[in-house]
């Protein structure tokens, strides 16, 4: 069950990627995911072949935007892992 506070001003989550996340176009694809599901935040590149995300929104449209990443062409995540991140004031969606 989501809090009224979380239906309201949404959450914030930073997300790890592994597996073959990188040279595979996933920032690119997350960028659109995200904007198509009215998500902000960014993506980049770890230095340990990882990409994280941090994107803030609703919960459900979140999540939704993972099992979209998770099922991208040529993408292979192995896993990920998810945490709280704290809201932040900004528009749109950054590649890093």
């Amino acid at each position: 069950m989501r809090t009224v506070q979380e239906k309201e001003s949404g959450v914030r989550r930073r997300i790890v990627f592994y597996g073959r996340v990188q040279g595979v176009g996933f920032r690119y694809r997350a960028k659109n995911n995200a904007l198509e599901l009215g998500l902000t935040g960014w993506v980049e590149n770890g230095w340990d072949g990882s990409v994280t995300m941090e994107v803030q929104g609703s919960p459900d449209r979140i999540e939704c935007l993972i099992m979209h990443m998770c099922r991208e062409r040529f993408i292979e995540v192995e896993r990920y892992e998810v945490s709280a991140a704290a809201l932040q004031k900004e528009r749109g969606f950054q590649i890093r």
